[in-house]
């Protein structure tokens, strides 16, 4: 006798749940979401302080928010736009104080991911205009298709494509001249 194992429900079905009342739904979604989400608001943010505020502002809205969901995207997606405006809010609100914690920003594939080259990237990244790091965020380091980084920053896929090559190039000026031409030989 073979025991099949029940499949789990989708975003979509939970969130249909949590606007139907079911009292457990909305905390798989977080559950689920929460370390993508944190992750998405350390690096829009930069600070992990206004990145926890943001992402339990984030949580809270789409708790309240989840039947202005219209299915036209998926739940990550609107999950993912709703914490970077967040992130966003509270950046207007706030201006961190603190240095730049070190925070791994290089892709865990990378052989150049040395302390230094991480300190170097953050610094770049800040550097850039705020439209461009977003878009490299979310396209780049965390893995969102230009499609759905569209939706969630609310422009046109162009736009994101347009952002992510110049914050790609400004970065690669930044990063040279931090560590002269010997840093782009190593490719």
């Amino acid at each position: 006798m073979s025991h099949l194992e029940p499949v789990p429900p989708t975003d979509a079905q939970l969130l249909r749940a949590h606007v139907q009342g079911d009292p457990d739904a909305f905390g798989e979604l977080f559950r689920r979401h929460k370390d993508r989400m944190w992750a998405v608001a350390v690096r829009t943010t930069r600070d992990p302080e206004i990145a926890a505020d943001a992402v339990q502002d984030g949580f809270i809205s789409a708790f309240r928010r989840a039947e202005s969901f219209r299915g036209d995207s998926q739940v990550t997606t609107w999950l993912h736009r709703i914490v970077v405006n967040a992130c966003l809010d509270r950046m207007r609100r706030v201006r961190p104080t603190s240095e730049l914690p070190d925070y791994d920003l290089a892709d865990r594939h990378d052989r150049h991911a040395s302390a230094e080259v991480r300190i170097d990237v953050q610094e770049a990244l800040t550097a850039i205009p705020e439209a461009q790091r977003l878009a490299l965020t979310l396209v780049d380091m965390q893995g969102l298709s230009v499609a759905e980084t569209a939706q969630v920053l609310d422009v046109a896929e162009g736009t994101v494509k347009s952002r992510c090559a110049r914050g790609r190039a400004a970065l690669a000026d930044l990063l040279r001249d931090r560590q002269g031409d010997g840093y782009g030989a190593a490719r």
